[in-house]
C-alpha cells in the first residue's frame, strides 16, 4: 500500500465510516420491533462520500459485528443478531450502500436523491421481509410494524444526507 494514495484514502474512508456506522448504532431510541438509530444515515453518507466503494464499510461493519465486536444497536454483537429480527435491516446496508454510491456517481441531483431514497427503501424492505420471516408475521403486518413507523425518520435522514452531499466534492 506504500505509495498508493488512492488505496490509502479508500482504507481511511472505510475505517471512518465503519466507526461512524458503529457510533450511529449507539445513538439508539428504543422502539418496537427494532430501535431507531443513526446507522442508516451513516450508510447513506458512505454512499455519498465513497460512491460504489461504500459497500466496503457496510460489509466491514457487518463482519466486525458478526465476529463479536459490540457494534450493533445497544452494544449487541455476534452472528445471532444477524439472524434475529433486526438482521434484515443490517444485511440491507450492503445493497443500500451500493445503490446510494452508484447514484452518486451520476451528476444529476434527481438521480442522487432518488438513489438515496431507494437505498433507504432497500434497508426498510430487507428489514421488513426478514422481520416477517423471523417473527412469523405476514408481509403486510411486518410492513406495518417494521417500515411504517420509520418512514418519517428515514425520510429526514435521506434528505439530510442529500443536502450534506451537496457540499462535498
Amino acid at each position: 500500500m506504500f505509495g498508493n494514495e488512492e488505496r490509502a484514502l479508500l482504507l481511511t474512508r472505510s475505517a471512518t465510516f465503519i466507526a461512524l456506522i458503529a457510533a450511529g448504532a449507539w445513538i439508539s431510541i428504543p422502539f418496537f420491533p427494532v430501535p431507531l438509530t443513526l446507522q442508516t444515515f451513516f450508510v447513506l453518507m458512505a454512499g455519498v462520500a465513497m460512491r460504489r466503494h461504500a459497500v466496503l464499510p457496510a460489509g466491514g461493519y457487518l463482519l466486525l459485528g458478526a465476529l463479536g465486536l459490540p457494534v450493533f444497536h445497544n452494544g449487541l454483537a455476534g452472528i445471532g443478531v444477524l439472524f434475529g429480527p433486526t438482521g434484515g435491516y443490517l444485511l440491507g446496508f450492503i445493497p443500500a450502500a451500493a445503490v446510494a454510491g452508484i447514484a452518486y456517481e451520476h451528476p444529476g441531483p434527481a438521480v442522487r436523491l432518488g438513489g438515496l431514497a431507494c437505498a433507504s427503501a432497500l434497508i426498510l424492505g430487507c428489514g421488513s421481509c426478514w422481520l416477517a420471516n423471523t417473527a412469523s408475521l405476514s408481509l403486510w403486518s411486518a410492513f406495518l410494524a417494521g417500515t411504517v413507523p420509520f418512514l418519517l425518520g428515514d425520510t429526514v435522514k435521506t434528505v439530510a444526507a442529500y443536502f450534506i452531499g451537496k457540499h462535498l466534492k
